[in-house]
């Protein structure tokens, strides 16, 4: 194809490679060509004709799949019409304006023609400010509109987001990007894929203003622009980056440019960085081209690769990365080396693939996260500019509770459920976690349950909180009038787990029971009832696998991906329990290994996964499903006890025929006093090798009842790991090596490594400090924490750390109660804003105390300096019953209730 024009300063190559991508994507989406490439045959201005090829040429599959042509249309007029109306669009460079102002998609969100519905809010409010001015005011706006709360994986758009009034950092910041380039600001959503020091992981915004990238806490403004409680722990980061949907040249470095997308390395720009060169060798000692190698940390108790790389031609592959341990392992043809890395020692390191069998016994060893450093001085704001920053988060935080005032009321859930004849509480339950949505559900409870009884609250009752809020009547009637007549003899549990619900996965819930079912004959669908491997059959012979984005594995939704006929495998393995659901059949992803399943004759069978090519086998399974990750704790417990309850251990020659062994792990009767309590994914893991690679199970996060009663999984190698996070971040960790085989039963001692509990004296707390109880009564803080030692912390209600913190300390609610000792939560006058309610928080302890403070004046004098000062809120201490500080933590840090209990533990068994 001859290029003509030259548009958006793109070079006649880079145009020539965006025309080849097209019509690359164009032969891949052949099955629905008329739903996505129509709109060419209207007419379109050259920059129209190139954005849409440019957003095509790098479109994932997923969202081939799921959208039509119509809506990129639209989105890709109203972002160039905007781009005329802001002040500062033509002051936008063209290749700023392609990557991080034209796309249409952040994350792994569902796509909404949202762009000119946020232009619209934002416009009037920024029209006459500075770019810098019109990012803090951006943010402001976000705020207004959504605070923090974590949640499952799955990310909601910026209008669910808008309409829920909150979500995760993952989706705050999702809405701060859409809301920025709305307004023809470029933007990115940044990340680091898990902290060093402390479990989780976290996002934030980049926005670019005259020549500069600045970054914002998404919906958590500051008076400034670089500021935000995530600082200083950024500044202990192994990576922080982005994923760019196209080839992008840079000038940032580059960690990994894929075919179909590049991922960016930010980390320079927050913390000390240093560039490793892994080469990998063969046993002989030559170099080893296009091995995997994978940069791992310690984070919720496994080992998650935060960055995968291929070598080179000379066998190497260089990482940037932050000063704290990796473990770096290297894989290729089933073989693999691995290697323990600190960072600081030395800038070159070499692996041996020499390994083919994993090692026996046990492995110890440590990972010290990069130093705590103080931040380079910043332009603070002055008293007038921080009361000023403070009133308008008050009026942004008033704006939203007005807003949330508008949910459905537990006064009109109960008359609903009064004039259906629905169980009051069970339907205020589900109408309180709609939030937003919560009109659009009553509506189709109302209409629904005269005429099918418990049935529509039933199936509102199978799905996720979160997909109350972003599900509406059709998908809802859908599934319930295409499932109920599918019943039969199914028991309720099996009916309602595995047919009724409409959730598999992480896909969008949209209408697909009628579809399939008026897809496929009677004669097919009786065929597929009868052996549902029939099925397996059809869809490993017309369905391609086809893996471009990792983040997106597992997101596109049934009917697409039947439609397009390719998906990854994720995908695939939705569309084939989809069908089933359809047809009558129990089926679901097995709950720790995420494969299909169907039910046959009472049991669980696996289904075949469709093969797909060597190449494509080869290609996704070592690199891309380690990168999948695991489920959040909301995720898993959200079918956790009935999974459980039908995980068949089954006869010998059961688990025989189906390659499977059972394990039962043991308690350790010789651990040390003060070792902790189990807990799956907290403090273990359980890693099964595959390829190579050890890839996790999945189980409920926290889960403690492992113990004692086998439990049945895939024959093979396996290694546990454990480990107890020190406060310094270092983490103690232990490989445990064991072989499960096939109709036997593995048993496996868990065990940690010892760690001295450190219990300094750090400093005193002045005990006649006043402060005042929520009925305004006025006490000294003495008077509340007693003479048995206490936990006091200063929090700020609205921001992440201290929802964190609240969260930790309301699941430990049981040991905090039986030690007594009382938990003191000071909130200051700035800190208590009007959605604060003490009551919202029934889980904490019962031995809770709020308080308000409105000078401070008890907060011990170290928290004035670094790192304290710079850490914020929350400031947590543990006392002694000579009210001596034997710990303090402050700022943004997973795990730091647990820490406390341990040290409030050991307070009191330790003598003064």
């Amino acid at each position: 194809m001859t290029i003509q024009t030259a548009v958006f300063s793109l070079d006649h190559d880079a145009m020539e490679l965006i025309d080849r991508k097209f019509r690359e994507k164009q032969l891949i989406a052949q099955a629905r060509a008329h739903e996505l490439f129509d709109i060419f045959q209207q007419e379109l201005t050259v920059e129209e004709t190139w954005a849409l090829k440019y957003l095509f040429a790098y479109m994932p599959v997923n969202d081939l799949a799921d959208y039509d042509g119509d809506l990129f249309l639209s989105h890709v007029r109203q972002t160039l019409d905007i781009r005329g109306r802001v002040p500062w669009g033509e002051r936008v460079p063209d290749h700023l304006f392609l990557h991080f102002v034209l796309p249409y998609r952040v994350n792994t969100e569902n796509i909404e023609d949202s762009r000119g519905i946020l232009y619209r809010e934002l416009a009037d409010r920024t029209a006459h400010m500075s770019m810098e001015e019109a990012i803090l005011e951006t943010n402001y706006w976000c705020q207004e509109k959504a605070n923090y709360i974590g949640s499952d994986l799955r990310t909601i758009s910026p209008l669910t987001m808008i309409r829920n009034a909150r979500g995760r950092c993952g989706e705050e910041s999702t809405l701060a990007v859409a809301a920025l380039r709305s307004i023809g600001i470029p933007a990115r959503q940044v990340y680091t894929p898990r902290w060093a020091h402390c479990d989780d992981n976290h996002a934030w915004v980049e926005a670019w203003a005259d020549g500069k990238w600045h970054y914002i806490g998404a919906c958590e403004p500051e008076a400034k622009l670089n500021q935000g409680w995530f600082s200083p722990p950024a500044r202990r980061a192994m990576l922080i980056n982005t994923r760019i949907f196209a080839n992008y040249p840079g000038p940032e470095d580059i960690t990994l440019a894929d075919e179909w997308f590049t991922e960016i390395n930010l980390l320079e720009g927050y913390a000390p960085t240093r560039t490793v060169t892994v080469q990998v060798k063969d046993e002989q000692g030559g170099p080893v081209s296009g091995a995997d190698v994978y940069f791992e940390l310690y984070n919720m108790a496994e080992f998650y690769p935060i960055a995968v790389l291929p070598t080179n031609e000379q066998g190497e592959a260089a990482f940037k990365t932050g000063f704290g341990d990796l473990m770096i392992r290297a894989v290729k043809d089933c073989k693999w080396g691995e290697e323990k890395v600190t960072v600081a020692d030395a800038e070159r390191f070499e692996i041996r693939l020499n390994q083919s069998q994993q090692p026996d016994g046990s492995l110890d060893f440590d990972m010290v996260p990069p130093q705590e450093r103080s931040g380079e001085s910043s332009d603070a704001p002055s008293e007038e500019e921080l009361q000023r920053h403070n009133n308008r988060i008050e009026e942004g935080t008033k704006l939203r509770t007005s807003y949330e005032n508008t949910f459905l009321s537990e006064v009109e859930a109960t008359e609903l459920a009064v004039a259906a004849g629905l169980p009051q509480e069970r339907v205020w339950e589900v109408l309180r976690k709609a939030r937003g949505n919560s009109r659009e559900i009553a509506a189709f409870l109302e209409e629904s349950s005269f005429e099918y009884g418990e049935w529509p609250l039933r199936l509102l009752e199978s799905m996720r909180e979160k997909d109350l809020i972003d599900t509406f009547r059709p998908a809802l009637v859908d599934h319930l009038i295409g499932s109920l007549p599918q019943r039969g003899e199914l028991p309720d549990d099996i009916f309602v787990s595995y047919v009724l619900c409409p959730r598999v996965l992480d896909e969008m819930i949209v209408p697909y029971k009628h579809f399939f079912q008026d897809t496929f004959t009677e004669e097919e669908t009786a065929a597929f009832r009868q052996d549902p491997a029939a099925l397996v059959r059809v869809l490993d012979r017309e369905w391609e696998l086809w893996e471009d984005l990792p983040n997106l594995k597992g997101k596109g939704n049934p009917v697409g991906t039947f439609h397009i006929k390719k998906g990854d495998r994720a995908s695939v393995d939705i569309l084939f329990v989809a069908i089933c659901r359809s047809l009558g059949i129990p089926a679901r992803l097995h709950p720790s290994e995420q494969k299909p399943q169907y039910m046959a004759s009472g049991s669980w069978q696996d289904a075949l996964r469709p093969q797909g090519t060597k190449e494509q086998l080869e290609e996704s399974e070592s690199r891309q499903d380690a990168l999948r990750s695991k489920g959040t704790k909301e995720q898993l417990e959200e079918s956790e006890s009935r999974q459980d309850a039908l995980r068949s251990k089954g006869t010998k020659e059961q688990l025989v025929e189906n390659g499977n062994g059972t394990l039962r792990l043991l308690r350790d009767s010789e651990a040390a006093a003060g070792a902790p309590a189990a807990a799956y994914s907290d403090n273990f893991t359980l890693a099964r090798l595959e390829k190579g690679i050890y890839k996790t199970l999945f189980y409920q996060h926290g889960k403690s009842d492992m113990y004692d009663e086998p439990f049945e999984v895939e024959q093979g190698s396996y290694r546990l790991t454990s480990g107890i996070r020190l406060k310094d971040g270092t983490v103690r960790v232990r490989f445990t090596y064991f072989t499960v085989r096939a109709g036997e039963q593995t048993d496996v001692l868990l065990t940690f490594r010892e760690a001295m509990l450190d219990l300094p004296v750090l400093g005193t707390m002045i005990r006649n400090n006043p402060v005042t109880l929520l009925d305004g009564t006025s006490k000294t803080l003495g008077e509340l924490i007693g003479i048995n030692g206490a936990v006091v912390a200063w929090i700020e209600p609205e921001r992440e750390p201290t929802k964190h913190l609240i969260r930790e300390i309301s699941e430990l609610a049981e040991p905090f109660a039986e030690l007594g000792a009382p938990i003191v939560l000071v909130v200051g006058n700035s800190e208590w804003t009007v959605s604060f309610d003490p009551s919202n928080y029934p889980k904490l302890p019962p031995n809770t105390i709020f308080t308000r403070d409105s000078t401070y004046s008890s907060l011990p004098d170290f928290i004035a300096v670094p790192p304290a000062s710079e850490a914020g809120f929350p400031h947590l201490f543990v006392l002694d019953s000579a009210d001596q500080i034997r710990y303090t933590a402050s700022g943004y840090k997973i795990g730091t209730g647990k820490e406390a209990l341990q040290l409030l533990t050991g307070v009191w068994q330790q003598p003064i």
